[in-house]
């Protein structure tokens, strides 16, 4: 092994060798404790520790890493303090995740450290967006996102390449290719000769290096990083390497041939560094000895600090808590604004055609009347004006403004580096917006249509919702969600898929009917530090007009409306269902109907619910999702535990037909609950 030292002094190649050895003996202290039952799972870095710790070494401590499972390295040479780290192995409170997640699945704002999750792909999109924060406010950074040989092969490999070179962002892409994707090899994992040959479809440049050489490794990364940001593009780095234990331990490596671990062997980094350092007179043999005595000892130490770690006492209400950001975060317009007060027109006077006026406290200038489709631009115009870090994202939505032209104008308002076209790359771009809000930026992203979000699924469902939970990260974005049938677009541009979103903790689920809470609830979802999950029903854009004041204002999330008063039956919906609702009963004012608008499906006003339970003793639970799974069973659920003794009958649902979505408008206005809704009713009252 060539090692280059260049202009390194004989303390620096100490303070790298220091780095390098670090994480390598507290991994032979973490196989002990685990052979002793004392932690519970461990995926070794054991002979590619130069390249996390090369990596760590090349940029500067506030520039963003995404590592992985076998990283240990980033994380000490971040000087995480090991005691805490100790703690998060073992699962104590006082870790990183209050015992929430597991070895490296975790990260720390302090440390710009982007903690990973299982499904490995989704870190290198993430690594996107904290970059597009950073050429958005021409810093000289960059940031870097490991991923090993095997993620390669998913689509999120390809999105976030491409995504990163279409928008000429610095951003480093760094593979450790040690041969094997768990037990499966590289050549049953791809075809090109190097993973690196890759870059080049993609318009970027790369590099293939010795992964097991640090100086290799820090003068390549070093290099890199200063062309990135002086070209402000992406780079692909492939460093060749090898693991010398399992996958994880309980793997073991029967499946690697043996030759292979004496090969690997005899290009150990440690061991090759040692050598070197000796070569060049840096180091004795007693200095190497004294240096290992010294950092085994810190390892004790560290250890002894972890043991006294409290055990674990279970509250059941932080944990809950713990689920969302509070919507009063100090993060609330970073950075450098902060949006004045919002007036909150949760508890408006309504009547089945909008919105009629306010509590005295709000009085309202400017009141007129708008379609639904122009009340959300507007909430996103003025978004924009009170936010100048919001940065919209989707589709076609520059110059074109839109599948529905809600953003047509933007671009000439606002500019093209705040209203972004995307490539098609959803999963990507979501994860960006997740890059973004780990800088303090908000985004908002259009999904084209509601149904195009099972591309982005993994990255909704696993990182922007679970990271305040894991560690305390906030994800500020609201992914709006063009939904619904009644248009004959056919089975794959018409779902209701609320319902997918509504049981998936940390996400804010929210639906209006009404042009008044369409701008309320956006602006709203745009304050809240939370991801939010902003369904707008395609049918209501250009058919629901209602007034509309021109000021900037919230409707709170989480609470419901309630749109007309009856005694006899209680129809709970939200979306299209409050409209077929109300149409229904002006078309039969002999009954005397009550109709709750749920407007946020996550979390569910409950206590609205009740009080609609109450005012009649019968309830219909209306919506255009499909039945079997439906939000409407949840609630039905609940009002059958909580309100059993206000109820006169059984709740019942009405629902589309579990069917996909037919294109022909006969056959969908069949599929659409609003056929069986009259019979419905009579059912009920009948009871």
């Amino acid at each position: 092994m060539l090692f280059e030292r260049k202009h390194l002094t004989n303390a620096e190649l100490i303070s790298i060798y220091k780095s390098l050895l670090f994480p390598r003996l507290i991994e032979e202290k973490m196989l002990l404790l685990l052979r002793q039952g004392k932690i519970s799972k461990w995926f070794s870095g054991i002979g590619q520790e130069a390249i996390a710790v090369g990596a760590t070494l090349a940029l500067e401590p506030d520039e963003w890493i995404m590592p992985m499972h076998r990283n240990l390295g980033v994380f000490t040479t971040r000087n995480m303090p090991l005691h805490k780290l100790f703690m998060q192995w073992q699962g104590n409170k006082e870790g990183y995740s209050k015992g929430r997640e597991r070895s490296f699945h975790f990260g720390s704002k302090e440390h710009h450290v982007c903690g990973m999750i299982s499904h490995l792909g989704p870190q290198m999109a993430i690594a996107d967006g904290v970059s597009l924060a950073y050429k958005l406010r021409k810093e000289k950074k960059v940031s870097l996102a490991f991923t090993g040989e095997g993620a390669t092969s998913e689509g999120d490999f390809h999105e976030a390449l491409n995504v990163a070179a279409v928008w000429n962002l610095p951003v480093i892409f760094l593979i450790e290719n040690n041969g094997y994707g768990l037990s499966t090899p590289i050549h049953e994992q791809y075809k090109c000769e190097s993973l690196v040959d890759r870059a080049r479809g993609y318009g970027m440049d790369g590099v293939r290096i010795d992964g097991n050489n640090i100086l290799s490794v820090l003068d390549t990364i070093k290099g890199v990083r200063d062309y990135c940001i002086k070209y402000q593009k992406p780079y692909l780095i492939e460093c060749m390497t090898f693991r010398m234990r399992g996958h994880e331990e309980a793997s073991g490596t029967k499946y690697v041939p043996k030759h292979l671990f004496n090969i690997w062997e005899e290009k150990d980094p440690i061991k090759n560094f040692e050598n070197f350092l000796l070569e060049e007179s840096a180091l004795t043999d007693t200095g190497i000895e004294s240096i290992r005595n010294e950092l085994k000892q810190q390892i004790e130490d560290e250890l002894q600090l972890a043991y006294k770690a409290k055990p674990m006492l279970v509250d059941t209400e932080e944990e809950i808590d713990d689920v969302f950001a509070p919507s009063d975060s100090p993060f609330r317009g970073e950075p450098n604004t902060q949006p004045p007060p919002v007036k909150d027109f949760a508890n408006s006077t309504t009547s089945q055609n909008g919105w009629h006026g306010a509590d005295d406290k709000f009085p309202l200038q400017g009141v007129r009347g708008l379609r639904f489709i122009d009340a959300i631009s507007e909430g996103l115009k003025q978004s924009m004006i009170q936010h100048p870090n919001l940065i919209l994202m989707g589709q076609d939505i520059a110059e074109y403004g839109g599948a529905f032209k809600i953003t047509e104008g933007f671009v000439q308002e606002f500019g093209k580096e705040r209203v972004r076209n995307t490539p098609i790359c959803e999963s990507a771009i979501v994860g960006a917006t997740l890059g973004l809000s780990l800088e303090g930026y908000k985004s908002v992203m259009e999904m084209q249509f509601a149904d195009f979000v099972t591309v982005g699924f993994n990255q909704i469902v696993n990182n922007l919702a679970k990271i305040h939970y894991r560690w305390g990260q906030h994800a500020d974005v609201v992914i709006r969600m063009p939904a619904g049938a009644g248009v004959g677009a056919g089975p794959f541009h018409s779902q209701s898929n609320e319902a997918w979103f509504t049981k998936t903790p940390g996400l804010k689920v929210v639906y209006p009917s009404t042009p008044f809470d369409a701008k309320g609830l956006l602006i709203a979802a745009i304050n809240d530090p939370n991801p939010i999950m902003f369904f707008e029903h395609k049918a209501l854009y250009r058919s629901v007009t209602g007034e509309v004041p021109e000021e900037y204002y919230e409707v709170e999330i989480g609470k419901a409306r309630h749109v007309l008063s009856g005694d006899e039956i209680s129809i709970i919906a939200y979306g299209s269902a409050v409209i077929w609702a109300e149409d229904f009963a002006a078309e039969h004012p002999e009954i005397s109907i009550d109709i709750l608008d749920l407007r946020t499906l996550a979390p569910l006003d409950y206590a609205s619910i009740r009080e609609a339970v109450k005012r009649t003793g019968r309830v219909l639970i209306l919506h255009e999702d499909t039945l079997i799974g439906g939000i409407g069973g949840e609630i039905a659920a609940w009002i059958g535990e909580h309100c059993f003794p206000l109820l006169d009958a059984p709740v019942m649902r009405c629902a589309s037909l579990d069917t996909p979505v037919p294109f022909n408008m006969e056959l969908e206005k069949n599929f659409l609950a609003n056929a069986r809704l009259e019979e419905m009713v009579e059912k009920l009252l009948s009871y």
